[in-house]
């Protein structure tokens, strides 16, 4: 075999070395290419983290949608939700012994007592809402409350007397209870007020819960706790949170309408289930603090939909007292998204929306007599 011709054959083999090389680094830099448009882009994530559990004699459940930019990490969102959860207990619990709440009501005292800014900033939004409904919303009513057999007793054998009520309602009025700035603290008008935040404290939990999971970097979310939700973005499928809206019914649950929801809180109030019956009348437990009497029983329930959950929860009661009249006639005036659900005479159910509501679910779904969803 000639040089020339040993020599084109290394020519060719070099040739096609080169071009081998060439290929791995082309492919080697396509696989780093596309390894990091997959550590850039979020990957659809179908499943759903979830936490349930019971917390002030209810239930809740929590789910995320997790992302690709962060890990799914159970432990760390249980031990966020166990943390805000006792920290709402211990401050805002009129029922937990020890607790800032508690302290305070055993104050009986018109001296002012130092509080958490959290907790002045809870008292000042539900004076807030006591001031715009007229004193229809009302946290100082406790006193009526176990008056009227409900809280630690349940029922009572006789209604209590005009004078007892009167008597009682020298306890009561949500201007007797003063918030204080810088320090925060309330102050007592009366020494003998006392502050019940059920009304407006699961609310509050809920969106404490939804704050902690943004701060570990989660924003697809539904947090609930006895019925008081908040939602952010959107389940794994891409679609809104959709959230059942229960019929009035005390002898079992149908959903009656169906709304969808991708930022916000909901809130509802009824009188269909606690109650007792009382010569031959159901007596609600919600009271009417200008009267001093439980409202009149009513087969309704009403739904408010809000930024925050504490805000929701606040309003559902005092949208309940108001009644459904009153109520809208107060929401279109303030712009609230209000939805009452109400039994007319014929047995048929009619959906009463504030403005707001109907502008925002104008087209959601409702369901059949069976509770099933139909558009």
């Amino acid at each position: 075999m000639s040089t020339a011709t040993n020599d084109s054959q290394t020519t060719v083999r070099s040739r096609r070395v080169w071009k081998t090389v060439v290929l791995l680094v082309l492919t080697l830099g396509a696989i780093l290419v596309l390894r990091w448009a997959n550590l850039s882009t979020p990957q659809p994530v179908d499943e759903m983290l979830v936490l349930s559990g019971e917390v002030w004699t209810t239930t809740y459940s929590i789910k995320v949608v997790p992302s690709a930019q962060v890990p799914s990490d159970v432990d760390a969102m249980r031990a966020a939700v166990d943390r805000e959860l006792m920290q709402v207990e211990d401050t805002m619990s009129r029922f937990k012994s020890g607790s800032l709440l508690d302290r305070f009501n055993r104050h009986e005292s018109t001296e002012s007592l130092p509080v958490t800014e959290e907790l002045a900033d809870l008292v000042q939004l539900a004076l807030d809402v006591s001031v715009a409904t007229g004193g229809s919303y009302d946290v100082t009513v406790a006193p009526l409350v176990r008056l009227w057999g409900f809280d630690a007793q349940k029922g009572r054998v006789i209604g209590p007397s005009q004078e007892d009520i009167d008597e009682m309602h020298k306890r009561v009025g949500y201007r007797l209870l003063t918030v204080e700035r810088d320090p925060p603290a309330l102050r007592k008008g009366t020494p003998l007020l006392d502050v019940d935040l059920s009304s407006i404290a699961k609310g509050y939990g809920v969106d404490r819960v939804a704050l902690a999971l943004e701060d570990l970097g989660y924003h697809r979310y539904m947090v609930e706790i006895g019925g008081e939700i908040r939602v952010k973005g959107t389940r794994p499928d891409g679609e809104s949170w959709r959230i059942g809206v229960e019929r009035p019914l005390e002898d079992r649950r149908e959903i009656h309408r169906v709304l969808p929801l991708k930022s916000g809180s909901m809130a509802s109030s009824g009188e269909y289930r606690n109650f007792y019956e009382l010569d031959g009348k159901r007596v609600s437990h919600t009271i009417d603090p200008a009267m001093g009497r439980p409202i009149a029983y009513l087969s309704s329930s009403v739904t408010v939909v809000a930024d925050r959950c504490s805000e929701a929860d606040a309003w559902a009661t005092a949208m309940n007292v108001l009644g459904p009249e009153r109520g809208l006639q107060l929401a279109n005036e303030l712009g609230l998204s209000v939805l009452f659900v109400v039994r007319s005479d014929d047995g048929t159910w009619e959906d009463r929306e504030s403005h707001a509501f109907a502008r925002r679910f104008s087209a959601t779904e409702g369901a059949d007599s069976n509770g099933n969803a139909t558009r």
